[in-house]
């Protein structure tokens, strides 16, 4: 990719993210919050095109606008690149409303005890890991 069409995908990538452009004169992270930091991984993740993305607690530290940016932002680069594949760790159900999963799986003292779709996620959000021990 020249640098041109870096620049141009970067520019697109960010707008849908909702990020200032300005953040591009930037340093990397230097002066991000917790969400623009967030939302600058998403942008790495589009603009870098890997095939796998494992996103480790990416809603950690995010209020609902933050976090509705992200997940939608996944979704368009899912959406743009159908090969990439995406794994998403998390305690809260709320992303996965954004992310809409392919399958979720319940992890308990390392092993999978559950699998499922969003609903199981729900029930967790609702009854607590408990009901599945």
């Amino acid at each position: 990719m020249s640098v041109l069409e870096l620049r141009l995908s970067l520019m697109e990538w960010m707008d849908t993210l909702g990020m200032d452009r300005s953040f591009m004169e930037r340093h990397l992270n230097e002066g991000f919050s917790g969400g623009e930091r967030k939302r600058n991984e998403i942008l790495q993740m589009a603009v870098l095109e890997p095939e796998m993305a494992i996103l480790d607690e990416t809603d950690s530290g995010l209020d609902i606008d933050a976090l509705r940016v992200v997940g939608e932002g996944v979704q368009a680069i899912r959406a743009e690149n159908r090969a990439l594949g995406a794994l998403a760790i998390t305690h809260h159900e709320r992303l996965l409303t954004f992310l809409n999963p392919d399958a979720v799986h319940v992890l308990i003292d390392g092993r999978i005890v559950a699998s499922g779709g969003v609903e199981i996620a729900e029930k967790i959000d609702g009854a607590g890991y408990e009901s599945f021990r």
